[in-house]
């Protein structure tokens, strides 16, 4: 159990059971405090504090998602959502010998839209089916993946069930053939363990909207180091090596991962992350990823002891999902209760977090 003085950072948990940090994580006071000190800076100094003040917390926040996920902070580009940093990942390949990219319908739609909206045009889509609707092995990825491969874009944890992916398994199915691997990690970054560098993903995405608790906004994007040489065609003048020069008649790309950001990032939302990343750092990822896997097997051998059924793999994280015949009607009704969770098509999906106690899992399972 953590400290009372951690839970007491969110005062949500006050007011209810809150069990849907996969939606939208909980508002801490240390957020609050770090979106009004911008907003007193932008009401003291306007525009001049860009320059020495809010340049600087942006290559601060690129260091600390840097350490979220073991990079480097010349690895990591800004965004404010993972729709844009795909769109840039899908600009800069070359689809000419290598159409294909591989997916699974079990990623969330951001990962196929990007390459979707290209099949007219030059790319060829291929989903690989989850033989279970938990999880998709692997090995039936790498079967999809040939040299006429681009890149596998596929989850860390999968949205739908809670499933944690070998992300490495999948980096070595493309690399096999040439092809590079993006990863989704929207679901996983905050949750679970997260080291880029020691599965060899090529791509790897997330953002502040659910376990990095810094609201919707901002999102990065980590770019291999070797793959600095790429060259988006969708960009903007923060991917400028001298953005200030203003010059509209060469665009000079930056030498890191940088190259692939786009325009002025919005300042609200880079500081709710700094103020959730430094109150995350106190608190240490491993008594984060600790409390959270002890909440999850309360919440699924809680529920099995009641004859409930949630859908669990072997690779499960705290995302856990519960066939339901009316998902938002259930979600409504224990709202009534002071219990928030969330719908999905045929489910009702629970996602506890370390600052949940375990009188919030007893009163989920208790209500539902």
């Amino acid at each position: 159990m953590l400290p009372t003085t951690w839970v007491d950072e969110f005062p949500i948990l006050a007011r209810s059971a809150y069990l849907n940090s996969c939606s939208l994580g909980a508002l801490s006071r240390r957020v609050r405090v770090a979106v009004e000190s911008f907003h007193d800076e932008w009401d003291a100094r306007g525009a001049p504090a860009w320059y020495d003040t809010w340049l600087p917390r942006l290559a601060e926040l690129r260091q600390a998602y840097a350490r979220v996920v073991e990079a480097a902070g010349d690895e990591i580009a800004l965004h404010e959502s993972i729709s844009a940093g795909a769109a840039v990942v899908a600009s800069a390949l070359d689809y000419r010998r290598r159409p294909r990219v591989v997916t699974t319908n079990l990623d969330f739609p951001t990962v196929a839209y990007q390459w979707l909206a290209r099949e007219r045009a030059d790319v060829e889509l291929v989903v690989v089916d989850s033989p279970d609707g938990l999880t998709v092995p692997p090995e039936l990825i790498a079967d999809a993946v040939d040299e006429r491969t681009a890149l596998v874009a596929t989850s860390h944890v999968y949205f739908t069930t809670g499933a944690e992916q070998d992300i490495g398994a999948v980096a070595h199915a493309a690399h096999q053939y040439g092809a590079l691997a993006y990863i989704d990690g929207y679901q996983a970054a905050g949750q679970v363990p997260v080291d880029v560098h020691a599965s060899g993903v090529d791509f790897y995405a997330a953002g502040g909207l659910k376990w990095l608790l810094g609201g919707p906004g901002i999102a990065f994007l980590y770019v291999r180091r070797e793959l600095h040489v790429l060259e988006p065609t969708v960009t903007g003048w923060f991917a400028h090596a001298h953005p200030f020069t203003f010059d509209v008649r060469q665009h000079d790309r930056l030498g890191d991962a940088r190259r692939f950001e786009l325009g002025t990032p919005a300042l609200a939302a880079v500081h709710a992350q700094l103020g959730a990343l430094r109150l995350l750092a106190e608190i240490g990822p491993d008594q984060i990823f600790g409390r959270t896997r002890e909440l999850q097997a309360q919440l699924v051998t809680g529920a099995q002891a009641r004859g409930l059924t949630p859908r669990v793999s072997d690779q499960q994280t705290a995302i856990i999902t519960f066939p339901d015949p009316a998902p938002p009607a259930a979600v409504a009704r224990l709202a009534e209760r002071g219990v928030v969770v969330d719908a999905r098509p045929g489910h009702v999906r629970v996602s506890p977090f370390f600052y949940n106690s375990d009188d919030a899992i007893q009163t989920f399972l208790e209500a539902y």
